[in-house]
């Protein structure tokens, strides 16, 4: 998904008027061929790339917020000053280049590298961090704890065999063919010892003591906590008959390199269930050359969530592709060869792709006495009820406005293992940063910001159909989350509301 930048602006290492540059936005120039943004902060000039360190989106189609820029793509914020990656999904700063300003010019100079953060750790800090899951939020703690300067020891307990992956390429570029196996891990298996994180692969915990501050592996290893982050996430549902060795579930590096070599020489796959996730591996699939059946129960999928109009263009444009879909229909079983559906018919299909949702693993934390009810409940802070134990990602149920949320969405999930860092460190705040997710569907980008389930009023700004659109959800008469094709500076400044910026 990256992209190659093309050059636009004036040559910053000319100069360019002090005057020239926004008070409170940014200014698109170049320093040879590196696009990059000025900006003033408290009246000063700094230069940091124009490219996200994420996946090289444009930044200067994104959105200034106070001293952060955001990314028009997946929504990562970067310190104007200092080209730090303030919140995920970006990890990596932006480079940085030396500003000398003179006579009311600003010239932009040699690139100069990012100030590590100032340790900001609390005097009374953990000495011991145990991180069980290694996922969006359990990876995104992890790396927060070092950029912050903490010294002590950090255990990322995974029972995937691989190490962190980059999970929304799965059913994406991946399954498409279009993103090698390089591109998939969050960081390469060195720099954890780089980071002096150590990342235990297929480790099962199977108890936790929050009496005794441990946690307890299958192997008969013990971990020794002062602070630990349950960030177990969910797990895919299996549905009754579908037991054959070619139906299959996508939520692992293991699981999608499963499936493919299954697909290899095979013609025709059904997908139970026609979600998100589930339709972008459709879609994936497709561009293979398969026949691709999908089977649901609902007339339009997605329709509670995006609108009638929305979801009707997604539909049609997945039918385009050559994607048969059968609505308002169930599945009944699955023999390896035939799938039978509640309408009497059958389909026969090479493979099953099981679409049909996710449930929080909170065995270990009920076990444990936590408080769980569809997650582990946490307060504000993502404090569970055990002394010291926190929970963030797919697993977590937080208070959300006048009652309790869990969201399953990869930004989100890696933003509260950041915020589960920085309260171990001392700085707790109440998480409430609105949910946001990308997903890509037969050749378009859509991009949703908010808790929109529930919603009771829509109103609809262009047309689906020409793939440029914004659709605002109202409930009750508030906003409270919005859709994008195409429109993502307008879609950064409805999270910015809902966010309750300034």
């Amino acid at each position: 998904m990256a992209q190659t930048a093309v050059l636009s602006g004036p040559d910053f290492a000319a100069g360019v008027a002090l005057a020239s540059i926004p008070a409170d936005g940014v200014l698109l120039g170049h320093v040879g061929e590196t696009p990059v943004l000025l900006a003033l902060v408290d009246g000063t000039p700094h230069a940091v790339s124009a490219s996200c360190s994420h996946y090289g989106a444009p930044l200067g189609e994104g959105l200034r917020v106070g001293d952060e820029i955001r990314c028009p793509w997946h929504h990562a914020c970067f310190d104007l000053r200092n080209g730090r990656a303030v919140h995920a999904p970006a990890f990596a700063p932006l480079a940085c280049w030396q500003v000398e300003v003179r006579a009311g010019m600003a010239y932009v100079r040699a690139a100069s590298s990012p100030a590590p953060e100032a340790a900001t750790v609390a005097a009374v800090a953990p000495r011991k961090v145990v991180i069980v899951g290694g996922g969006a939020a359990g990876y995104a703690c992890a790396r927060r704890l070092r950029e912050r300067g903490f010294g002590g020891s950090i255990a990322l307990l995974s029972e995937d065999r691989a190490p962190p992956v980059d999970r929304p390429n799965l059913s994406k570029d991946y399954l498409a063919g279009n993103a090698p196996a390089e591109w998939i891990p969050l960081q390469a298996p060195a720099e954890y010892a780089a980071q002096d994180i150590a990342l235990h692969l297929g480790c099962t915990v199977t108890a936790l003591d929050p009496a005794t501050r441990q946690v307890r592996c299958a192997d008969g290893a013990v971990f020794d906590y002062d602070a630990l982050l349950l960030a177990t996430g969910a797990a895919p549902v299996r549905l009754p008959g579908f037991d054959a060795p070619n139906a299959f579930t996508l939520r692992s590096l293991a699981d999608a390199d499963a499936l493919l070599a299954a697909l290899d020489g095979a013609r025709t796959l059904a997908l139970v269930g026609a979600g998100f996730i589930g339709l972008e591996a459709a879609g994936a699939l497709r561009s293979r050359g398969l026949e691709v059946h999908v089977i649901a129960p609902e007339a339009l999928p997605l329709a509670g969530l995006l609108g009638e109009a929305l979801a009707a263009n997604l539909l049609a444009r997945q039918r385009a592709q050559g994607i048969v879909f059968h609505l308002g229909c169930k599945t009944e079983g699955f023999d390896g060869r035939t799938l039978r559906l509640s309408d009497g018919s059958t389909l026969a299909v090479d493979a099953v792709l099981l679409g049909v949702g996710v449930k929080p693993r909170t065995a270990l934390a009920q076990a444990a006495g936590l408080a769980v009810e569809d997650g582990i409940r946490v307060d504000a802070g993502l404090r569970t009820s055990a002394p010291g134990v926190y929970a963030a990602g797919d697993v977590a149920r937080y208070p959300h406005a006048d009652g309790w949320a869990r969201v399953e969405h990869w930004v989100h999930a890696q933003r509260q293992g950041q915020a589960v860092a920085d309260a171990m460190l001392g700085d707790p705040v109440a998480y409430a940063v609105p949910p946001f997710f990308w997903t890509h569907q037969a050749g378009i980008e859509l991009r949703y910001v908010g808790h929109g389930r529930g919603w009771d009023n829509l109103a609809l700004d262009g047309d689906p159909a020409a793939g440029d659109c914004l659709v605002r959800y109202y409930r009750g008469g508030q906003l409270v989350a919005a859709a994008a094709i195409g429109r993502d500076r307008a879609l950064l400044e409805l999270e910015a509301t809902l966010a309750g910026a300034p």
